[in-house]
């Protein structure tokens, strides 16, 4: 058996600059262009299984980055096979034609409405992980319906402190995400009494992109400690157990992914303490991610479509703004995106804004970019999670960004995504 340390791959071990070439695509596709490196997508699902104890499974989150070809690679080659989290119709397509089992799926999400949730079962999904008592009951109703039993997750808001420092906490306040920790032992015979539904366990997500790995661990000792208290106290059913991710990868800026040395002895640690028939499969484990797996996959190619001064600030306009790279901006969440420019050295500081007429699209304000002119083509790393899926595309109808996968070197597809209904049958809600 490989120990942790053997199965991690150094991140150092990279290639030449991955840009090299992509100006090719460029003039061949055209931009905005997004270029996704299978190559460095399962570098990066080794990466994270090596940070983990052997017998863990990780899901791949597809709303980081739905593109079949990197679900497909997430699932397919050299290394473990990733299941496949989906939260929409939409993405449970995309896992489909990327030939992942319908049945291996987990659906999550608080919105489930009854039209999702017949296609979904109809299309053979048997795993939810549930936010509350009546989205649990809405499950059972629909798999009562096809005559089936959907095995559920409780995902639970639990109340435990903070260990790690984020971007953005999913737990421990009021939210629309999980069941409230503090109410199970009331709830709990309900919960497990709900037709066409059995309880098989929990699922735990308190946070996005932890900056540090003490942190990290902090946090999933907490995860860990509740799942065993409830399981004891509660009588939580216990067979699954998905503690979550927050595995961390740079945004739209260079750099490289985290690299987690302590993470596998830590963890076998904490289960070793709180849940010590972890090692004979119970309960079955799992963490979840899509930003650390796919997004030091991608880069975006946009052009300078014009330079303006404008008293005493300088604008760089390109073809690509928050309808290609959104980056979350309904949050008002300002990207420090970079660039890169053959190498070149930064040469001042501009606002790097895109075409629309809001000025709301912005990418960057005073960021330090090369001397540019109109027609030159910048990149943007690290975008290979929460690019395309992340943006505002029907803003101003501009063109959608192609996108181009490339393994070894060579194109594997490009396509550019046109918009689609995607077709659930109707539901009649007495």
């Amino acid at each position: 058996m490989n120990s942790p340390a053997d199965r991690r791959q150094n991140p150092a071990d990279h290639h030449q600059n991955p840009t090299d070439g992509y100006r090719d695509l460029a003039a061949r596709y055209g931009t905005p262009l997004y270029v996704y490196d299978l190559d460095r997508v399962e570098e990066s699902r080794r990466a994270l299984a090596g940070s983990l104890p052997e017998g863990f499974e990780i899901f791949y989150a597809l709303k980081a980055n739905p593109h079949p070809d990197i679900a497909r690679a997430l699932r397919e080659g050299a290394g473990p096979a990733c299941r496949a989290e989906i939260s929409s119709a939409g993405e449970l397509a995309s896992a489909l034609s990327a030939g992942y089992n319908a049945g291996e799926c987990l659906y999550t999400g608080p919105g489930k409405t009854p039209a999702e949730l017949e296609h979904a079962i109809g299309e053979g999904v048997r795993m939810f992980s549930v936010e509350s008592y009546t989205d649990l009951q809405h499950v059972g109703a629909a798999a009562i319906r096809h005559g089936v039993v959907a095995k559920c997750l409780l995902r639970i808001n639990s109340a435990g402190t903070k260990a790690a420092t984020t971007g953005i906490r999913m737990m421990g306040k009021p939210s629309q995400f999980g069941i409230d920790s503090e109410t199970l032992p009331e709830l709990m015979p309900q919960l497990l009494a709900v037709p066409g539904t059995r309880v098989v366990g929990a699922h735990f997500f308190t946070m996005s992109n932890a900056v540090d790995e003490n942190g990290l661990v902090g946090e999933f000792e907490q995860t860990v400690a509740a799942a065993a208290r409830l399981a004891e106290e509660v009588g939580l059913p216990l067979e699954f157990l998905d503690i979550g991710g927050g595995f961390s990868s740079p945004y739209a800026v260079p750099g490289e992914r985290a690299d987690y040395p302590k993470l596998a002895a830590e963890l076998e640690r904490i289960l070793d303490l709180h849940l010590p028939r972890w090692r004979s499969g119970t309960p079955h484990l799992a963490v979840e991610s899509g930003r650390y797996l796919v997004g030091s996959s991608g880069y975006l190619l946009a052009s300078v479509v014009n330079i303006k001064d404008s008293r005493g600030s300088r604008f760089v306009i390109l073809d690509s703004g928050i309808n290609v790279l959104g980056g979350l901006s309904g949050l008002g969440r300002l990207l420090p995106a970079a660039v890169q420019l053959d190498g070149a050295e930064p040469d001042g500081v501009a606002s790097l804004v895109g075409p629309l007429c809001t000025p709301g699209d912005s990418l960057g304000r005073d960021v330090r970019l090369p001397a540019l002119e109109p027609g030159d083509v910048i990149v943007v790393p690290n975008v290979g999670a929460y690019g395309v899926s992340a943006s505002l595309q029907g803003f101003l109808s501009r063109p959608v960004a192609v996108e181009a996968v490339v393994r070894g070197g060579q194109v594997v597809s490009a396509t550019q995504l046109v918009p689609v209904r995607t077709e659930v049958p109707a539901v009649a809600v007495s």
